[in-house]
């Protein structure tokens, strides 16, 4: 289905596509900081059609055609506070980004859903799952983290390419993305550098803005810690996680995976932070699995 805007209760537009038939079990995606809903691609939610799903996947606000929040900047400033664990006004927190996949859900008539969610979607994933565990049939959190400031942790080789300027248009959007992605990729499963030119355009096109990624930062650092609440789930959940992710460091996902009762843990050797089409299947597998859980324990 094209993309579509759904006019959610609260005042924020969502942009969303979705794949496949409704009448099939939903697996409602959730895309990590700066990141638009393409970055689950094509074939990734083509994939999920052939194991029988309904997928939804959107663009969080403050990211592609989703509701921007122009008139709340975030200054630089607070960004480092946050970091170093001191309390900043943030212009919304995880909670709020969580009832904007609410109310979607609810906008598309469904009322559960498997969700799957990478980095920041991790974390919104969990939040979703905690604050209304009814509505989540299963949960799998991909190089995400519990919001405890001693696991999760960046590797000090990112501080400056997360707290760098975004000044300039497309070109320098592209030639960032692609520093980025060389920092932070999977040694062991490389990107095609034509693709990764690609999807840097079609994000930078579809609405990226680095204020917006300052607001999701802000977000992420002062989120809450979900440690104890992770542990009353009663849901299935995997947690995967890569050994060379310096973004999101794998402590986040063990501590996750301890977290969360009966959580299966899925490590992998040469995986960073990304999603390499490398690696789809094992993501695919691991959100099948967890759903056909679901089923076992309801």
């Amino acid at each position: 289905m094209a993309e579509q805007i759904a006019n959610l209760p609260h005042g924020v537009d969502i942009c969303f596509e979705t794949f496949g038939s409704a009448d099939d079990p939903t697996v409602l995606l959730v895309m990590g900081l700066g990141g638009p809903m393409g970055w689950w691609t094509n074939a990734f939610c083509g994939q999920l059609i052939e194991r029988g799903f309904h997928v939804v996947r959107y663009d969080n606000r403050d990211t592609g055609r989703s509701t921007k929040f122009s008139d709340s900047p975030v200054a630089k400033a607070d960004l480092i506070k946050a970091f170093l664990g001191r309390p900043i006004e943030a212009p919304y927190r995880l909670n709020d980004m969580a009832d904007d996949a609410f109310a979607l859900l609810d906008h598309l008539g469904v009322e559960s859903a498997h969700v799957a969610g990478v980095s920041m979607g991790g974390m919104i994933a969990q939040t979703l799952a905690i604050s209304r565990p009814e509505r989540v049939l299963s949960l799998t959190s991909i190089m995400s983290t519990t919001g405890n400031r001693r696991v999760g942790y960046q590797h000090p080789v990112t501080f400056p390419s997360l707290l760098a300027p975004a000044k300039g248009g497309r070109e320098e959007y592209v030639a960032r993305s692609l520093k980025s992605a060389a920092l932070i990729g999977s040694p062991a499963f490389p990107t095609d550098r034509a693709e990764s030119i690609a999807r840097a355009e079609e994000t930078y096109d579809r609405g990226w803005t680095g204020e917006g990624v300052a607001r999701h930062m802000a977000a992420v650092t002062t989120q809450d810690d979900r440690t104890a609440a992770l542990g009353k789930l009663t849901i299935p959940a995997t947690v995967i996680h890569g050994l060379r992710d310096k973004l999101v460091d794998i402590s986040g996902g063990r501590a996750t995976a301890r977290a969360i009762p009966h959580a299966e843990f899925v490590s992998i050797p040469g995986m960073g932070h990304d999603i390499p089409t490398q690696l789809f299947g094992t993501f695919i597998d691991a959100i099948e699995r967890t759903a056909k859980r679901s089923i076992t324990t309801r």
